[in-house]
């Protein structure tokens, strides 16, 4: 974790906020980059002094936006069978892309908003959206504002952890890691049933 952490500074510092829009892009169309610690690296960086926070915010939030975007249209022009048959090259496996469809049919665009807090989801949440033929005005609402808040969230916790976010990193266990994705669960969970208890 030490030495990703290292390379991504390295990366931020060479290219800054092209590098950030970058990596966020092919991130959440499936590259494998750790989004968040990106995000975490460029509050850091903002901390020092490096960046500009305006700026390092737009750069999160398009490159978020045009990664989602992608995924979104490459679901709704290309379709499933083609992550059928190369899934494997991203490391989407059949019986993932089977979990996350039966997911997102249970929350819809729900997902999109909550989505990006989910390892794994948010790239194949706005995939599904565009098979299932989502109008593009409702994705971009929620898809949108999800990509705002995520990486405004990440951001703000590398400036506020300042010279501890590495050490945070480096002590961030596989399980913590599961705990943290449980409690995302549980808090999406809830917030359905709310919107759904205040509808009736």
């Amino acid at each position: 974790m030490e030495m990703l952490s290292a390379e991504i500074l390295s990366w931020l510092t060479h290219y800054g906020y092209l590098g950030i829009f970058c990596l966020l892009m092919l991130g959440i169309v499936g590259a494998p980059i750790p989004d968040e610690l990106v995000l975490t690296c460029a509050g850091y960086m903002i901390f020092k002094g490096y960046l500009s926070p305006g700026l390092t915010a737009a750069s999160a939030f398009t490159g978020s936006l045009c990664g989602i975007s992608v995924s979104y249209a490459l679901g709704r022009f290309i379709g499933t069978p083609i992550i059928y048959r190369y899934g494997h090259i991203v490391n989407i496996k059949h019986e993932r892309l089977d979990a996350l469809t039966a997911w997102y049919e249970r929350f819809g665009k729900w997902a999109l908003l909550f989505g990006y807090f989910i390892a794994g989801v948010r790239h194949l949440s706005a995939f599904m959206a565009g098979t299932s033929r989502l109008r593009l005005p409702v994705f971009a609402a929620f898809a949108y504002t999800g990509a705002f808040i995520w990486s405004l969230t990440f951001i703000s916790i590398g400036y506020i952890l300042g010279e501890e976010w590495t050490w945070v990193a480096e002590h961030l266990t596989a399980w913590t890691w599961v705990s943290l994705m449980a409690i995302g669960v549980i808090a999406i969970l809830l917030f359905v049933r709310l919107q759904k208890s205040r509808r009736t």
